[in-house]
């Protein structure tokens, strides 16, 4: 059979594909509708510009956001604290335009629109109770993304047309310089630039989880690999059975969700403490033995606002210092550790203390400008610094203890699992309360300075100039130091843990965990005995875990193992038929990491990508013209694909960068042959 041969535009239009129609690929074609009347006019006032929209999900929403789930899952990002649009205080050089932000599209809705009619009773009912503050549900947020895009369509200037194509491309080829995109369903496309926004991709599991699952199945174990908790299968898992988890970040917190209030249990106030929780099971649900290498939940997000005013940021990590950094690398490479670590940390502290000062002057010693101006002048964990913090703030608690924050069990130790619940519980209340309670606003003036510092070290990471040692340890420790403060669940979540902890249906297993697979020897599926077992049961085969927490004096056994977490970003290992072919033609390259003597450090899985502009790199090094990637499966890592307004962002500034190099690399003189293709008519 032939296959479909593409379509052309009778018109000549220029064209763009954008693969991927959540609010990575919306924020694209945001910036798009923003920036084309400045660097595409000739082309809008003749035959025009026509992007192409392509996912198997609804466009807006895209597969983490859309509608089709759980009513139970909620966002981690209150309602306030969520934006898709540019404003005053974003810098980038395309044009700003103001949009609604999720608490002012819920106001405007709720005052002035229909809620039953656009989102249903149960949303509407939802809506209705909506604050500020509010963690909303992910299908709430489903339908705020989808305006978004509506509007965005609505706003395009003339001469620019949106199509929307509700399923899958499979690949992406070349034909005399027009990009062709293959379809799973429909002509294939043909455009002149393509960008690939699709978000976390999946991946077949890695050489030692594909032998974990195989091993588990030869002895009568139940092995779930790390994937979407969304669209794991939970139904093997059966009531009133011991399941252990590995992971403690937000997957665990769906994990937690689905297996618990998804089976009928349910929360009220604890009648002995209406601060906490009880926890009324359903008997549908299991026991949970959970554990990281943290061993404890992510840090709670905050439940305040800042009270001293957004502190002055950057400070110390500044475009000038990464300009600087990336300068004086030479063939050395910087070392972030000792060279970039120290303005952080003073970046992050300066965003603390910020707001300590100015927001709990009764909580200090000095004012803002005395602490300020000796503050500046102190290298960061000094001997003078340590005496400026010791006497400007009499209180411990309120001074900020970044090894606390990365390590929070340190220092416990149990000596069995009953005698570790009380101590772990104890620990993470006492988190979420300084979360909650405006008295400890200063997590909030250190979270914005974390995400001013992310940004910086995204320059640097995609720069180049890290050393190769530095970027195949210390940037995914602080990736994942980044995620544990600023990406951690609601605190009602966090309550909710702890009424199962209390309930005896969740535990946890300490720090440092560790699992083996205990096969007794002489069994069938023993290590070494070479024959299969015909199941757990008859094989005695169990999970067996512990911490360092716990010294390896106690440990859990199990039948099933859950690893709760995403999949590692894998070129190599993708799923995903397009992201395949192009790594097999050599147009996409994974980022392998090399150390000076040659040696492989480390294969991050991600696609490498020109930071400036998110330009495709191929196997040999060239930079592809018209080919852009965006998105953490890339090299360029952005803080999230919507924001908190008012922030200057770097999820809106990078997405205009990318807009504003996708529409450069157009001909110049529309009516070059390339054309987009038939478009589809599903619906925003």
């Amino acid at each position: 059979m032939n296959p479909p041969t593409p379509t052309r535009r009778t018109d000549a239009a220029s064209a763009v594909a954008i693969v991927g129609a959540g609010p990575r690929g919306a924020g694209i074609l945001e910036r798009l509708v923003a920036s084309a009347p400045e660097l595409h006019a000739d082309a809008l006032a003749g035959p025009g510009l026509d992007v192409h929209l392509i996912d198997p999900y609804p466009a807006g929403a895209g597969r983490i956001w859309r509608h089709e789930q759980s009513p139970l899952l909620a966002m981690n990002s209150m309602a306030a604290d969520v934006t898709m649009y540019t404003d005053d205080s974003v810098v980038c050089d395309g044009p700003i335009v103001h949009g609604p932000s999720f608490w002012d599209w819920a106001q405007d809705l709720r005052d002035n629109g229909d809620p039953e009619a656009e989102l249903g009773a149960e949303l509407a009912a939802e809506l209705a109770e909506v604050t500020a503050s509010t963690f909303p549900s992910r299908r709430l947020q489903s339908h705020y993304l989808c305006r978004v895009l509506r509007d965005v369509i609505a706003q395009a200037p003339p001469g620019l047309r949106v199509h929307i194509h509700r399923t899958v491309a499979t690949a992406l080829t070349e034909d005399g310089g027009t990009q062709v995109v293959t379809l799973a369903e429909g002509a294939p496309l043909r455009v002149d630039s393509v960008v690939l926004a699709s978000g976390h991709l999946d991946a077949t599991p890695t050489d030692d989880e594909c032998a974990l699952r195989d091993r588990s199945r030869e002895l009568g174990l139940r092995y779930l690999v790390p994937e979407q908790t969304t669209d794991s299968d939970l139904s093997v898992i059966a009531p009133g059975e011991t399941v252990l988890a590995r992971g403690l970040g937000l997957a665990f917190v769906d994990l937690v969700v689905l297996l618990f209030e998804g089976r009928g249990g349910r929360f009220e106030p604890d009648p002995d403490d209406p601060g906490r929780l009880r926890y009324l099971p359903s008997g549908e649900e299991p026991r949970l033995v959970a554990g990281s290498p943290r061993g404890a939940t992510y840090h709670s997000k905050t439940h305040y606002q800042l009270l001293g005013g957004r502190p002055p940021l950057p400070r110390f990590l500044t475009p000038d210092a990464t300009d600087a950094l990336i300068a004086s690398a030479g063939g050395r490479g910087i070392d972030m550790t000792t060279q970039v670590w120290p303005l952080m940390a003073k970046e992050i502290g300066w965003g603390w203390y910020h707001e300590l000062v100015n927001g709990h002057p009764e909580l200090v010693r000095l004012g803002w400008d005395e602490f300020a101006a000796r503050y500046q002048g102190l290298d960061w964990d000094s001997d003078g610094m340590r005496e400026l913090i010791e006497a400007a703030v009499p209180d411990p608690l309120d001074r900020l203890d970044l090894n606390a924050l990365d390590r929070p069990l340190d220092g416990l130790h149990a000596p069995d699992m009953a005698a570790l619940q009380p101590l772990v519980r104890a620990r993470i209340a006492e988190d979420l309360r300084q979360h909650v309670e405006p008295r400890h606003t200063p997590h909030l003036g250190a979270f914005v300075a974390m995400l001013s510092v992310y940004s910086e070290t995204t320059r640097l990471s995609g720069s180049g100039v890290l050393s190769a040692r530095s970027r195949a340890s210390d940037m995914p420790w602080w990736q994942s130091f980044f995620n544990a403060v600023a990406s951690g669940p609601p605190g009602f979540r966090v309550r909710q843990m702890l009424a199962l902890s209390r309930a005896g249906f969740v535990e946890f297993l300490g720090a440092g965990m560790r699992v083996d697979v205990d096969a007794p020897a002489g069994e069938p599926g023993a290590q070494g005995s070479g024959a299969a077992g015909s199941g757990a049961q008859d094989s005695g085969a169990l999970f067996r875990a512990t911490s360092a927490t716990l010294g390896g004096a106690d440990t859990v056994t199990s039948t099933v193992l859950v690893d709760a977490r995403l999949p590692d970003p894998s070129v190599a290992r993708s799923t995903d038929a397009l992201i395949s072919s192009l790594a097999a033609a050599g147009d996409i390259v994974e980022d392998v990491l090399v150390d000076d003597d040659g040696a492989v450090l480390r294969n991050t899985g991600l696609i490498t990508v020109r930071p400036g502009d998110g330009a495709l790199v191929r196997s040999d090094g060239r930079v592809h013209p018209r080919r852009f990637a965006v998105g953490p499966h890339t090299t360029v890592k952005v803080a999230g694909a919507f924001t908190r307004p008012g922030m200057n962002a770097q999820s809106l500034r990078y997405n205009d960068a990318v807009a504003r190099a996708v529409l450069e690399s157009l001909p110049a003189t529309p009516g070059s042959g390339r054309a987009g293709g038939a478009a589809a008519t599903t619906a925003a």
